[in-house]
């Protein structure tokens, strides 16, 4: 997956290839190190403790974000603070975030059964949840893993293996992805849930 642009920030917000953190880490291959081990560590907790009463929604969401990354960074768990943009993209400005998250909680994450009764209605909310938090990217950083994981996790629930997210590795299945998410913003779930279609 083409993952080599970093997020812009405002110039005046300053824009790091490695974030101020707790470890005091500067080199960009020791923060991916950790960044990494919290998401796997994440994984393995709340894979752990998935049952019938988990519900997917905002709080959720927070605490993924907070357990993989809070023994790094201090917002870890919280919306971003910054209006970032990526590949001349921009994502929804900071200050609606806390309203976007909520409608998404609303109007997405509130529909989202305790279990299914057919793959396609699971891979269409999973379509929809992936595509939209990917969109309002509501994190500083860990947006992708976020969003990854809670897909897997969806899916572990109503029985079924992880994503195949490697398929996204070649550039055309990337750029498919892309489009996909800026179409969620618009409303237009159905390219995301095609893709996840592909993947699980």
């Amino acid at each position: 997956m083409n993952t080599g642009d970093k997020y812009k920030v405002n110039a005046n917000q300053g824009e790091h290839k490695v974030l101020p953190n707790k470890l005091g880490i500067t080199r960009i291959d020791k923060i991916e190190e950790e960044e990494a081990k919290g998401f796997i560590n994440a994984s393995v907790e709340l894979s752990l403790s998935l049952d019938e009463n988990v519900k997917f929604d905002y709080v959720y969401i927070m605490n993924i974000h907070r357990l993989a990354l809070e023994h790094l960074y201090e917002f870890a768990g919280q919306e971003r603070e910054v209006n970032m943009s990526k590949g001349g993209f921009s994502f929804p400005p900071a200050r609606f975030l806390k309203a976007s998250m909520l409608e998404f909680d609303k109007n997405i994450l509130s529909e989202i059964p305790s279990d299914y009764s057919s793959k396609e209605t699971l891979i269409e909310h999973i379509g929809k949840v992936h595509g939209e938090l990917l969109y309002i990217h509501p994190f500083r950083e860990g947006n992708g893993r976020t969003a990854r994981l809670l897909a897997n996790l969806m899916a572990y629930k109503a029985g079924y293996d992880r994503l195949k997210f490697e398929k996204l590795d070649s550039d055309e299945m990337f750029n498919k992805y892309i489009d996909a998410i800026q179409k969620a913003g618009l409303k237009q779930y159905q390219p995301m849930i095609d893709i996840i279609s592909l993947l699980i």
